[in-house]
């Protein structure tokens, strides 16, 4: 009997080293893969897979032997889950592999944009402290981190693991219920509620239907004013082009942001479009530091082992 075949369809998403599963299996990987690719090359597969390859209903037709759908990511809004359960493909994720590192980015732009490290920067790059009167340059006004209120979308891991690291700045750390919810749960602020009273909103949730464009124009304009709002979640949470305004009119104090609503941006993005000191833009990358990525590829091995021993975990 053949061993299982285990396709990876975009190899050059995980730059560090994958250890095979134990189990018997062939190995096949690619270092990216379009759509048409993907069904091209799972015809013989039973186990996919994917970090960023969408595996539509057109690849699963494509793909008659495929058993497992394991993604190299946490997000899976790139599986179309109803086609895939419908076909009886299990699909797993991996989970809790980034706490450290993401909250950690979360943090460095937060201190960045609260203590204005872009802009004091670029003042020294371009002399104002060589031609400051005193010791000293004032330039764009900075702000502390304790006492401000920190409103995290998103109570998971990650969204526990930031809320940790504010806490030890000194942060009022608050949870944020679900947008439109009928009851708010213990130690929740409603989505209003906290849109108003947010010094710092931060977004730690997955991109469904509900969420997306979660921060749109409304929202933005309900938040405080000075207000700044991290994203190292989902770009298509946050509607680019409203935050762009909201940025360049002064209503928002300012936005640290990893994520875009198209990956790479190599159609353009707004946010890309303009030089603001209060806006950083980061390349995805709150998950990418070497012993975060080492530990998603430790995971995606174990899940596709247990899969293939008959003990199946971390499946959607």
């Amino acid at each position: 009997m053949s061993q299982p075949q285990i396709v990876f369809l975009d190899r050059d998403t995980l730059p560090v080293p994958v250890h095979r599963p134990a189990s018997p299996h062939q190995w096949i990987e690619y270092p990216a893969s379009s759509v048409a690719q993907a069904a091209e090359r799972l015809g013989g597969a039973a186990v996919a897979i994917t970090n960023k390859v969408p595996i539509t209903a057109e690849v699963l037709a494509a793909a008659p032997l495929l058993k497992l759908v394991a993604v190299a990511a946490t997000g899976y809004n790139i599986i179309d889950l109803d086609a895939c359960r419908a076909r009886g493909v299990a699909v797993c994720n991996i989970r809790d592999y980034a706490i450290h590192g993401v909250a950690e980015h979360t943090l460095m732009l937060l201190l960045a944009l609260a203590r204005q490290l872009p802009a004091y920067r670029a003042d020294v790059q371009d002399g104002a402290w060589q031609r400051a009167p005193g010791f000293c340059h004032f330039g764009a006004p900075m702000r502390d981190l304790a006492g401000l209120r920190l409103c995290l979308i998103g109570a998971g891991a990650l969204g526990q693991a930031t809320a940790h690291l504010a806490r030890a700045f000194g942060m009022d750390v608050r949870f944020v219920e679900r947008r439109g919810a009928d009851t708010v749960r213990d130690g929740y602020l409603d989505f209003d509620s906290a849109l108003a009273s947010a010094d710092v909103l931060s977004l730690h949730c997955p991109l469904t239907d509900d969420t997306r464009n979660l921060i749109d124009a409304a929202a933005l304009a309900r938040m405080k004013p000075g207000a700044l709002l991290l994203n190292t979640a989902r770009g298509g949470l946050v509607d680019e082009v409203a935050l762009l305004a909201a940025l360049q009119t002064g209503h928002l104090g300012g936005a640290g942001i990893d994520v875009l609503h198209e990956e790479p941006p190599r159609r353009g993005n707004p946010l890309l479009d303009v030089s603001l000191p209060n806006l950083i833009v980061t390349p995805h990358v709150a998950w990418a530091s070497q012993q975060t990525m080492q530990r998603l590829a430790a995971q995606l091995t174990e899940n596709i082992d247990a899969f293939l021993k008959g003990e199946p975990r971390n499946l959607v």
